[in-house]
């Protein structure tokens, strides 16, 4: 039997009371800052956009100076540890705690939940909201426009264990981030430290000064354009413009192994492709002459290369098949070449395991967490 188990036996064996949101807890709506009196500097605005799941986002942070508003605003200061709510928008029902030692100012349609501490832990009542995103969502009418507001949440019922075993349950919650937070810090620093090593040696393997002959593109791969795709059905076969694909269509274009290289817009990307697929007018493919370069070893030396540097458009981003043309491609020996594309792949697949496995191994974190806390949070109810 854990401490916590010992602690509810003796304490609250046959369940809690449960109270009404706002029989515990006061529940502060937000100031109408004016947009028109945004800055880029100044005392920082807390929007609903900045509330993300269980956190704050202060990445599009945005300001105001006090001296515009005569109110006093002292009511709508957020300070570290407080719980905020998103009550319209995308953001709807979205729960967050501000982490940092400093201040915001709470903007309009965003809530704030000040717990009686002498019967409602704040950290507990974090974990609650936590646990109830789903149930405030629909409780704003979810849907396109969700909308909420404080007396709908103020009906919401809580239980209400003794504070020390509230005490305890946050505890073990908080065990439960923090242990997450860690592994997610230890396996993104994993994954950048990877990614450059990777590319150090990517970038080491594909240098060869003098030591190969070195063609213009021309000469081992012929630039094509992409087409109109829309009269094509729906299908399995890959349609790519300049981010990436975008559908999949009944139809090919080029049914052989081949580097994609954006005409368009996202003119840093490269991709490639071993299956039928289809490009639009955005992104060129390549026919590649495979008697003398392979085309994974191309694919591997173009992304070395700078290629959004060879934009001349002045407006969206811009490359040319006369510019593609010409850019200097190093050709070794096709064994040399092979051998370069085994280690690129041996590290590209060593990266690509990290990344698929961080969003994994967070989710089975995030899920083991919600576990625990529904569970550590359920309460027979003892009626008054």
């Amino acid at each position: 039997m854990t401490k916590l188990d010992r602690m509810i036996a003796e304490l609250c064996p046959d369940g809690v009371k449960y109270k009404s949101l706002g029989e515990v807890c006061i529940f502060q709506n937000g100031f109408a800052f004016k947009s028109n009196l945004f800055r880029n500097s100044g005392k920082p605005i807390l929007r609903i956009s900045n509330i993300q799941r269980d956190r704050i986002d202060t990445s599009n942070i945005i300001f105001f100076d006090e001296k515009d508003y005569k109110e006093n605003l002292n009511p709508y200061i957020i300070k570290q540890g407080d719980i905020v709510i998103a009550m319209s928008g995308a953001t709807t029902g979205k729960i967050g705690v501000s982490t940092l030692d400093c201040i915001y100012y709470q903007n309009q349609r965003v809530g704030k939940f000040l717990p009686n501490e002498n019967v409602l832990n704040n950290r507990f009542l974090y974990h609650i909201l936590l646990s109830r995103t789903h149930e405030i969502y629909f409780m704003a009418g979810g849907g396109a426009q969700p909308n909420l507001s404080s007396e709908q949440l103020k009906k919401m019922r809580l239980p209400l264990p003794p504070l020390s075993v509230q005490h305890e349950i946050v505890q073990v919650l908080d065990n439960f981030t923090e242990l997450t937070a860690e592994l997610t810090a230890e396996l993104t620093a994993e994954l950048t430290a990877r990614k450059k090593q990777y590319e150090y040696y990517r970038d080491e393997l594909l240098a060869f000064g003098d030591d190969a002959p070195v063609v213009p593109l021309k000469e081992i791969a012929k630039i094509s354009n992409g087409k109109d795709h829309k009269h094509m059905s729906e299908g399995n076969v890959p349609v790519y413009g300049s981010g990436g694909i975008i559908r999949y269509a009944n139809n090919y274009l080029y049914d052989e192994t081949s580097v994609l290289i954006p005409r368009k817009g996202s003119i840093g990307n490269v991709f490639y492709v071993d299956v039928p697929f289809w490009t639009v007018d955005t992104i060129f493919y390549t026919k590649i002459d495979k008697t003398q370069i392979i085309p994974k070893f191309f694919y591997y030396y173009l992304l070395t290369q700078r290629l959004e540097d060879l934009n001349e458009a002045g407006g969206v981003p811009s490359l040319t098949k006369t510019v593609l043309d010409k850019v200097p491609i190093p050709v070794p020996s096709l064994e040399e070449q092979k051998h370069i594309v085994e280690i690129l792949d041996r590290f590209d697949s060593l990266v690509a395991n990290i990344s698929d496995g961080l969003p994994a191994e967070i989710e089975a974190r995030q899920k083991q967490y919600e576990y625990y806390r529904d569970k550590l949070l359920t309460f027979g109810e003892i009626k008054d």
